[in-house]
């Protein structure tokens, strides 16, 4: 297909995804690059195998760390980005999470807009992803949100027994939401294979299937893959991008639009825009104020493993989550994060995390265990950051925030041991993470500490928006996916509306939810 765009999206995953389908679907023409190809469909999806040890699905990719190491950052390159292999969580965040935050250790900033601004906005993207959900449990759930488009994923007998015994304790154990094809007609069979796997068939609703698939069925966006951006290319005065030169089908071209939208994740968005200096702009584009590149946060992450002599049958885990100290505790003020299920751990992706362990007591310890994940909020600092160094990428961290991530894994070690696990392994998942990457092209309401506007827009450059997980100021406890989709749906409202004169054809209902 040869068209004229009116605008270039670089990435596929849920930022590009979602700007892709909602302009075409406003009758905008969409050049969507993706540097990698489409997931095939087939047995290797579901094989620890394929997955954890032969890395099949893996972009083959090093980095360097602060200590200019190489190091693997278990990153994909593919369409539909990172949610090809998600655990479809798909929190919001929490009202107070867009509000300015004193922790134990520092402080988690306000964010230019508040949570009403993208409440209809999470009411239409949980709808896109048919997110089975109910937080009526969760002592931090937004107030007045509307119920989920699907119903909470029914526990196990054990899981339920867990969640029982939890709130025992006088904890309020609730619904993970979850974004899987699994209502009367969906195609999702609650396998074991979910968290880091990609779907066999295609009952994980994620940005291919929710988002690039409906972009593609308006005949309104060509879609290259394998397709590489080197560069964006400025205008001579520097303010708007002229060009986005990419490498395809062994060509560089250099492609044109009136819009430009970086959305490569955190890293490599900021990256591009590092990789894309000039003499007239020395620090990269979208840089004036210096901070692209820099405040990269993940999530502090530790897994746990409850274990018992009681063999876990549970086929799907992925089922609860417990924000009782997201904001803290009585004694201890601050916030703590939380904690949620993982999919059932098998043997061989332990041996795979660690090699030294034999696989036959992974095989073991997996049998008997109920697998648990903790996250806490990691605090931006501008010297986590993303830089280029003679053309690798160099993601230099340190951690923070982490005795007040211990903290919230003693007490949810101690949780799980009085549910009747009387063993509980930790693993910390911090190391060399790039998992809920965020933070990197921060947006605000001053061009002096931020690069991008409220709406995505860069500050430096009238036409060009980054709209992925790299506009947070702050990291949050909870996953990412789906605050990124909602912001990219108002951004790409605003877009319509500022940059093509267009009304979104959801503009009445976002505004009929915002009167509600």
């Amino acid at each position: 297909m040869k068209m004229k765009h009116d605008a270039i999206v670089i990435g596929s995953g849920v930022g590009g995804g979602t700007v892709a389908r909602r302009l075409s679907e406003n009758g905008v023409r969409v050049l969507l690059i993706e540097r990698g190809d489409f997931v095939p469909r087939e047995d290797g999806n579901w094989s620890v195998e394929t997955v954890f040890f032969d890395k099949k699905y893996s972009a083959k990719e090093s980095w360097l760390d602060r200590n200019n190491d190489s190091f693997d950052p278990g990153a994909y390159a593919n369409v539909g980005g990172s949610t090809k292999f998600y655990g479809a969580a798909m929190f919001r965040l929490r009202e107070r999470d867009f509000e300015e935050l004193q922790h134990r250790e520092g402080m988690s900033p306000a964010w230019p807009i508040h949570y009403k601004d993208l409440e209809p906005y999470y009411d239409e993207v949980e709808n896109w992803f048919g997110v089975h959900g109910d937080d009526r449990d969760d002592p931090t759930a937004p107030n007045g949100r509307r119920t989920y488009p699907f119903p909470a994923v029914p526990c196990e007998p054990i899981i339920a027994r867990m969640a029982t015994r939890l709130r025992e304790q006088g904890l309020h154990p609730s619904a993970l939401p979850l974004a899987i094809d699994s209502s009367r007609t969906g195609t999702c069979i609650l396998c074991k294979t979910c968290d880091g796997f990609p779907c066999k068939v295609a009952a994980k609703n994620d940005a291919e299937t929710c988002l690039v698939e409906p972009a593609l069925a308006t005949g309104l966006v060509e879609l290259w893959t394998n397709a590489f951006v080197q560069r964006l290319l400025l205008s001579p005065d520097g303010k708007r991008v002229e060009g986005v030169e990419v490498e395809h089908a062994g060509l560089m071209k250099t492609m044109t639009a009136p819009i430009v939208v970086v959305s490569c994740s955190a890293v490599n968005s900021a990256a591009l825009l590092l990789r894309s200096a000039t003499t007239a702009t020395p620090n990269g584009v979208a840089n004036t104020s210096g901070v692209v590149g820099r405040h990269y946060m993940t999530h502090n992450q530790t897994a746990l493993m409850a274990l018992s002599m009681e063999v876990n049958n549970t086929v799907f885990q992925k089922t609860l989550a417990l924000n009782d100290f997201y904001f803290g505790e009585k004694d201890f003020p601050f916030p703590m994060g939380q904690a949620q299920m993982l999919g059932k751990l098998q043997g061989g992706m332990l041996s795979a995390k660690l090699p030294y362990l034999p696989r036959f007591v992974g095989s073991t310890l997996a049998r008997h265990s109920v697998d648990w994940l903790v996250m806490s909020e990691d605090l931006p600092d501008p010297e986590n950051r993303v830089s280029i160094e003679n053309a690798r990428v160099k993601l230099s961290k340190r951690a923070n925030n982490t005795e007040t991530h211990k903290r919230l894994v003693v007490k949810m070690q101690s949780a799980l041991k009085r549910t009747g696990y009387p063993i509980v392994i930790l693993k910390s998942l911090s190391a060399h993470a790039t998992a809920h990457q965020c933070g990197t092209v921060r947006f605000g309401s001053d061009p002096r500490t931020a690069a991008l506007d409220p709406y995505c827009r860069s500050f430096d450059h009238s036409n060009l928006f980054v709209i992925d997980a790299s506009f947070f100021p702050s990291s949050a406890a909870v996953n990412p996916a789906l605050t990124i989709a909602a912001q990219a749906l108002r951004a790409t409202d605003h877009i319509l509306r500022e940059d093509f004169g267009l009304k979104s054809k959801s503009d009445a209902a976002v505004a009929n939810a915002r009167l509600l």
